[in-house]
């Protein structure tokens, strides 16, 4: 349906990382589903690529006074992308292995508990909550659009939209894919993005 469907199996894969990106719909585009499915993809892919292939010191270093490190960030986003598309989108409880933290003691435990997890194991929460994020958002746009509301409300009773939840994501994935860009180099020099799909060069 959008842009980089096709590097699903390629994200997946323990192979060598990708070396080029889904192409974000040009301004051609009428459909704002696939420029923000696509733009979203296109972040997923930078992030996965910046945290891809590392051991576990490398997963676990950090720059400064800063505690993030890579493998943090991975379980954090692959927290954001469940709570976008289940709590959020249909209010449904967070599952495995969400639900068995108590969030009212740290709110920010998959930040810290990353360390405890091996690279295999964070590659694997990360990958597989992000195919399960991409069946969900595909069903709700075949369901309703990006102006179907979702389940979380503000306190006055409105609720957020889908094409909210999305835009929200891609904020998230924004800001720390930047952060990831700083870990890596720290990690082994890697910067940059190299060819991409649509041509341009990073």
């Amino acid at each position: 349906m959008y842009a980089g469907r096709g590097l699903r199996n390629m994200l997946r894969a323990a192979g060598p990382l990708p070396t080029c990106w889904p192409a974000t719909p040009s301004a051609a585009c009428k459909l704002a589903a696939e420029h923000l499915a696509g733009a979203l993809d296109r972040l997923r892919t930078t992030f996965r690529w910046k945290a891809g292939d590392l051991d576990s010191a490398g997963l676990q270093t950090r720059i400064g006074a800063s505690s993030l490190t890579l493998g943090g960030l991975l379980k954090h986003l692959a927290r954001a992308e469940d709570h976008c598309f289940s709590t959020k989108l249909s209010g449904a409880p967070l599952g495995a292995p969400w639900d068995a933290v108590d969030w009212d003691t740290d709110s920010d435990l998959e930040f810290s508990s990353a360390a405890d997890d091996t690279p295999e194991q964070l590659y694997a929460l990360w990958d597989d909550t992000v195919e399960r994020s991409r069946a969900r958002l595909d069903a709700a746009l075949a369901d309703g659009g990006l102006d179907q509301l979702a389940h979380i409300s503000w306190p006055d009773g409105r609720h957020a939209s889908l094409r909210r939840l999305v835009c929200d994501l891609i904020e998230e994935y924004g800001r720390h894919t930047g952060h990831a860009d700083l870990l890596r180099e720290a990690v082994d020099g890697l910067v940059g993005e190299t060819l991409r799909l649509d041509g341009a060069h990073g």
